[in-house]
């Protein structure tokens, strides 16, 4: 292989890479939530389930947004709730694409929780949720939008 086949390779990969970039950064989901106390458990806290609910919501919307395609949940990781979530707060739901693989896509999910009256924020859950597209026997199947990256 000569330089400007090397040239030329690193151009295509150059495309490719901020083709990429463009579809993950144009996918970030932000959603928001007002915390009401008929939303909390016996301990005047948000339900987990609840929480992790719209952690999955958003996470769906991320992994759509930047496939386009018809995207299924199959696996969550590494959920951590770090803090309770309580009365009186506004949270944000916030989903990244994390990593991209030939089938699947890996969706980084972050909550942050505000005082409602106040300027205190903290993150308070965070966890991967893991996505797939099915083809028509409802098996995963390679992400359209990485093969039409393919030179």
């Amino acid at each position: 292989m000569n330089i400007s086949s090397f040239k030329i390779l690193f151009i295509i990969f150059e495309k490719i890479l901020i083709a990429m970039l463009d579809l993950i950064e144009n996918s970030v989901t932000r959603q928001f939530k007002a915390i009401f106390p008929c939303m909390l458990n016996a301990n005047n806290t948000l339900f987990g389930g609840e929480a992790l609910k719209w952690m999955d919501e958003v996470a769906f919307i991320t992994a759509t947004r930047f496939a386009h395609e018809h995207m299924f949940t199959v696996n969550t990781e590494k959920i951590k709730f770090l803090k309770t979530i309580k009365p009186d707060t506004i949270i944000e739901i916030v989903g990244r694409i994390e990593k991209v693989k030939l089938i699947r896509i890996h969706v980084k999910v972050e909550i942050y929780a505000e005082e409602m009256y106040g300027s205190n924020r903290e993150k308070v859950v965070e966890g991967t949720f893991v996505f797939v597209a099915l083809d028509e026997n409802q098996e995963p199947k390679q992400l359209d939008c990485l093969r039409s990256m393919n030179p």
